[in-house]
């Protein structure tokens, strides 16, 4: 009977810590902010705001032009989104949004580090400093 408690418990302890585990494949964003729109104009302005907003928060990660390949990328598991494919293209920006402000292993959230993040935790998206200059800059970079 103890061997029979033992095992159920090692399994059970090993569920609990593969419940932990997912690939960035599993990064199910919800329905709502697959739909949504990035309200703030692409245009020149909200370009240069957003490569502001990036310098800051992403290169690091993310490289200087988007290919995942910052100075603390290789020292990722699993390493940083490519902005520059055409699979990365076709993320709505509700998507990007949402993982922004959400997070997911390496990713952290951004919800309390971007400027203005009253709309981030608001679930908008639509002002000067907020996280939709930052997706128009990031749709700059691609696809290559």
């Amino acid at each position: 009977m103890k061997r029979v408690f033992a095992f159920f418990s090692l399994v059970l302890a090993a569920l609990f810590f593969l419940s932990f585990q997912q690939s960035p494949s599993d990064w199910v964003v919800p329905e709502k902010y697959q739909k949504m729109k990035n309200p703030v104009p692409l245009d020149a302005t909200s370009i240069k705001i957003g490569k502001d907003m990036y310098t800051r928060h992403c290169k690091s990660c993310h490289g200087v032009n988007g290919m995942g390949n910052g100075p603390k990328a290789n020292k990722l598991k699993p390493s940083p989104g490519d902005f520059t494919t055409v699979a990365f293209s076709k993320v709505t920006d509700g998507a990007i949004f949402y993982k922004m402000t959400v997070g997911h292993d390496n990713m952290p959230s951004f919800k309390k580090r971007i400027p203005s993040n009253d709309d981030v935790i608001e679930g908008s998206f639509g002002h000067a400093g907020s996280v939709g200059d930052l997706i128009n800059y990031i749709r700059t970079f691609g696809p290559k």
